[in-house]
């Protein structure tokens, strides 16, 4: 997926989604686009850069995750315990899809 079908679909996973340019006054951060529900991020990528796309997974499900896709990396600027990296270039898109639901869910119930 790309930048653009990324952010089409963190848009359309709820109807309660808001996106935001949060962290536009830190130098290097000022093209971080982010998408919250409930006032909570649960998915952010440069979209500049647009290498690494952060969401929040179950820990449980971290470690599973990393030993079979080689595209799950550590999270930018985030708890490894409880947010993942995906490196967008390599991951298939119904798994980015299911990860950035899996995200908006978990953190939607919070």
């Amino acid at each position: 997926m790309n930048v653009e079908e990324i952010r089409e679909y963190c848009l359309t996973v709820g109807t309660d989604v808001v996106e935001k340019t949060p962290f536009v006054k830190f130098h290097g951060a000022e093209s971080v686009l982010a998408f919250y529900v409930g006032g909570h991020i649960f998915c952010y990528f440069d979209f500049d850069k647009f290498d690494v796309v952060t969401v929040k997974c179950q820990p449980a499900r971290i470690a599973d995750l990393r030993e079979s896709c080689d595209y799950i990396c550590d999270p930018f600027n985030m708890s490894p315990k409880y947010w993942i990296g995906i490196r967008a270039k390599d991951c298939p898109d119904a798994v980015m899809k299911e990860l950035i639901a899996n995200s908006y869910a978990i953190v939607g119930m919070g």
